[in-house]
C-alpha cells in the first residue's frame, strides 16, 4: 500500500466514500504524495510519452496551423500564442522554430504558458531558450490576457478530475471510492434524486457509465474568453471521443497500464475526454482525428523532407514516429483534435471543409 493509499483509507473510514474526482485530485495533486508533485512523468524514465516527444513534426505542423489561422484572421498584433500544460516545452519550441519564416508572426507574438509547477517552468525556460522569445507564465487559464489568442493544449484535459455515474435498475448512482477489507475499492452511491443535465445521460441504457468533467468545461470556457472577445482559435488535442457512455479511467505506471486503485500517488491517472460538451461552448467548432488533421497539414511531405538526411536506426525510428502519430490503430484514431473559434471565423487548417 502506498503512503497516499494509507491516508485515503484513513480518510474514507473517518468521513465516508469519496467521488472519483476527489480520488483523482488527491492522486495527482496531493501536496506531499501527489503524482505530479513527486515524479518526473515524461519520457523513457517516466510513465508516458506525449506526441511532441515522439517527433518534432507534431509541434511544427500545429504551430504552422496556428500561424495560418493568425494570417486568416488578419494577422492581429500583438497577439497571444498560448499553451496549456506545456510539459517540457517541446511542442512550443517546435512551433516557434517552424514559424520563424512567417512574416510578422514573431514580431507580434507574445508567448504565454499556463503552468503552475515551478519545476516545469524551469524546464520549459531551458527548452525555449533557443527561440529567442521569453514566455510569460500563468498559474491559471482564467488569467489569459485580453487580446487575440491562438491557443493549443495537448494532453491537458485528460488529467482533469472526472465524476462517474452508472445507470442501475433503481436509477442513476455515482461511482465512489470506498474501503473493503482494508483496501480501496469502487462502489456506488444511493440512487440520485436527479441526474446531472448532460447529453450523455439521455437515451442511456441500464449498465451505462457516464463520465462528467466539470474542470474541463471550466478550463475550455476560460480559454475561449479572450478568443470570443478579441479573436483567435483554440486547438485541444487529446484521446477521447464524442459523448461518454463507458468507463475510461486509467492509470499508467512505467509505461504500462495499472489498476486505477492499485498505486495512488505513484501512477498517472487520466480519463478519455468527452469532446461533445466542450464543442458546445464555442459558436463554431471543427472536430477530427489527429491522424486526419496531421495528414491534411502535410505530415507525409514533412516526414519525407526530414528523412533525406537520415539513415539506419534514425530513419527507422523516424518512420515509426510517423506511423505512431497518424495510423488508425495507434494515436491517429484514438486522439482527436477539437478546434474552437468565434462565429464567422475561417475554418482552421487541417480540417475538411
Amino acid at each position: 500500500m502506498t503512503p497516499l493509499a494509507r491516508l485515503l483509507v484513513e480518510r474514507i473510514r473517518e468521513t465516508g466514500p469519496i467521488s472519483v474526482a476527489d480520488y483523482m485530485a488527491e492522486c495527482l495533486l496531493h501536496p506531499v504524495h501527489g503524482y505530479y508533485i513527486t515524479r518526473e512523468p515524461f519520457g523513457a524514465a517516466g510513465d508516458f510519452v506525449t506526441a511532441p516527444m515522439i517527433s518534432q513534426m507534431f509541434g511544427e505542423l500545429f504551430g504552422l496551423a496556428l500561424a495560418q489561422a493568425w494570417l486568416d484572421q488578419g494577422a492581429p498584433a500583438p497577439f497571444t500564442l498560448a499553451e496549456l500544460g506545456p510539459g517540457r516545452g517541446d511542442l512550443m519550441a517546435d512551433a516557434l522554430r517552424a514559424t520563424r519564416g512567417v512574416p510578422g508572426f514573431h514580431a507580434a507574438v507574445r508567448v504565454v504558458l499556463v503552468e503552475a509547477s515551478p519545476r516545469l517552468r524551469q524546464v520549459q525556460a531551458k527548452t525555449l531558450a533557443a527561440s529567442g522569445l521569453t514566455p510569460a507564465w500563468l498559474d491559471r487559464v482564467e488569467d489569459l490576457p485580453d487580446r487575440p489568442t491562438f491557443l493549443i493544449a495537448n494532453e491537458f484535459l485528460d488529467a482533469l478530475p472526472i465524476r462517474q455515474f452508472v445507470l442501475s435498475p433503481e436509477g442513476w448512482r455515482e461511482r465512489l471510492v470506498g474501503v473493503v477489507r482494508g483496501d480501496l475499492a469502487f462502489g456506488l452511491s444511493a440512487p440520485l434524486p436527479q441526474p446531472p443535465d448532460a447529453p450523455a445521460f439521455r437515451n442511456a441504457q441500464p449498465g451505462d457509465l457516464v463520465e462528467l468533467c466539470a474542470p474541463a468545461q471550466a478550463a475550455v470556457a476560460a480559454a475561449l474568453r479572450p478568443i470570443l472577445a478579441c479573436g483567435g482559435l483554440a486547438l485541444f488535442i487529446d484521446y477521447g471521443g464524442w459523448r461518454s457512455q463507458c468507463d475510461t479511467l486509467q492509470a499508467l505506471r512505467a509505461h504500462r497500464f495499472d489498476p486505477p486503485l492499485a498505486h495512488p500517488g505513484e501512477a498517472d491517472l487520466t480519463a478519455h475526454v468527452d469532446f461533445e460538451p466542450l464543442a458546445a461552448l464555442a459558436p463554431a467548432h471543427a472536430y477530427a482525428t489527429q491522424g486526419e488533421v496531421l495528414l491534411r497539414l502535410g505530415i507525409e511531405a514533412r516526414a519525407a523532407q526530414l528523412a533525406r538526411s537520415m539513415t539506419g536506426a534514425q530513419l527507422e525510428n523516424h518512420k515509426a514516429a510517423l506511423a505512431r502519430l497518424t495510423d488508425r490503430d495507434k494515436m491517429g484514431s484514438l486522439f482527436k483534435v477539437l478546434a474552437l473559434t468565434r462565429a464567422g471565423a475561417p475554418l482552421p487548417p487541417g480540417f475538411a471543409p
